[in-house]
């Protein structure tokens, strides 16, 4: 508080107004660097942001963002082919196929299904699902899982971070609000 006039001088001699801007500045003020701006991840079809800094690397149907080497923080999208055309009339049929098919993965990798939901993505209703994934490695993940239905195409969106961690760096809600298949 180097510099500042005692409170009780100041209080008599200057109005109110400007005894407020003496007081914050008195104490000085941590100024937040701006955020970077995320980054833009292309797979086959598809597009999606996720944070600035993370790793991305992309297959012919996949594209994965990963926060470090050792890539147990990631989200990604992947393509896959349908055998049959999806149209938004088939949403119900479709999630109860795949309600099935989260409860399958689930059980496979050792987890716990602990979320079932039907979101907005891209403008249109999909599922989604969390699972908590105890591999036979022994660490354990924090999965949300989405199916993307689109004509003749699957895209699954896939979140994963240390079990008992939050969103780092806010990059699946960044995944599920930016993800289209527009360029």
């Amino acid at each position: 508080m180097r510099g500042c006039l005692p409170l009780t001088q100041v209080w008599k001699r200057v109005p109110a107004l400007i005894l407020v801007f003496l007081v914050a500045s008195c104490g000085g003020s941590a100024k937040q660097a701006p955020a970077s701006a995320p980054i833009a991840v292309r797979g086959a079809g598809f597009r999606f942001e996720a944070p600035a800094g993370w790793k991305t690397s992309h297959t012919a149907s996949a594209a994965v963002a990963r926060r470090d080497a050792a890539g147990g923080t990631l989200v990604s999208a992947t393509s896959f082919p349908l055998r049959k055309a999806y149209s938004p009339a088939l949403f119900d049929l479709a999630a109860k196929e795949l309600d099935r098919v989260a409860a399958q993965l689930a059980a496979q990798a050792h987890g716990t299904l602990t979320e079932r939901a039907t979101v907005t993505v891209d403008g249109a209703r999909i599922r989604a699902y969390r699972l908590i994934v105890r591999p036979a490695s022994g660490t354990a993940y924090d999965e949300r899982i989405g199916f993307v239905l689109e004509g003749k195409r699957e895209f699954q969106l896939l979140c994963r971070a240390p079990a008992g961690s939050s969103d780092p760096d806010g990059a699946c809600a960044l995944l599920y609000s930016t993800f289209t298949t527009r360029s």
